[in-house]
């Protein structure tokens, strides 16, 4: 089983793709903006397998928690993928530059094929 950690500050996107996950035998832990995203990320013993965030957000965008995220020792080698609507090819160019392995939009995929999609990032899980 994996640990997804996915900062999506509406509510009703953050339930529904924490269902998607626990649904297909995954763990989630949610924040519900860029700051407690941060914060929980930091704290987090042991670290998430895969980080999904959500750009647009309060107190603190995806771009800016995704910046900290690679500065960070603990945490710069987690996948980061952003699941936005923004759909702009320079959003989705400056996400994969800062380092996320993946860009979607939200709008693209339901719930079951982000999943599908992010879950295809992991190896292996065993003995990680």
């Amino acid at each position: 089983m994996a640990k997804f950690f996915i900062a999506e500050d509406d509510p009703l996107m953050s339930h529904m793709y924490e269902r998607a996950f626990k649904f297909s035998g995954h763990e989630t832990t949610l924040a519900h903006d860029g700051e407690e995203a941060l914060a929980t990320l930091k704290a987090a013993t042991p670290k998430p397998d895969v980080i999904v965030l959500d750009i647009m957000m309060p107190k603190m965008s995806g771009f800016d928690v995704l910046k900290n995220i690679k500065e960070d020792e603990t945490l710069k080698n987690i996948p980061v993928v952003l699941l936005t609507n923004l759909a702009g090819k320079e959003d989705a160019q400056k996400g994969l530059a800062m380092g996320a392995v993946l860009y979607l939009i939200k709008s693209d995929y339901n719930p079951k094929q982000v999943v599908e999609k992010i879950s295809s990032l992991l190896p292996g899980k065993s003995g990680q």
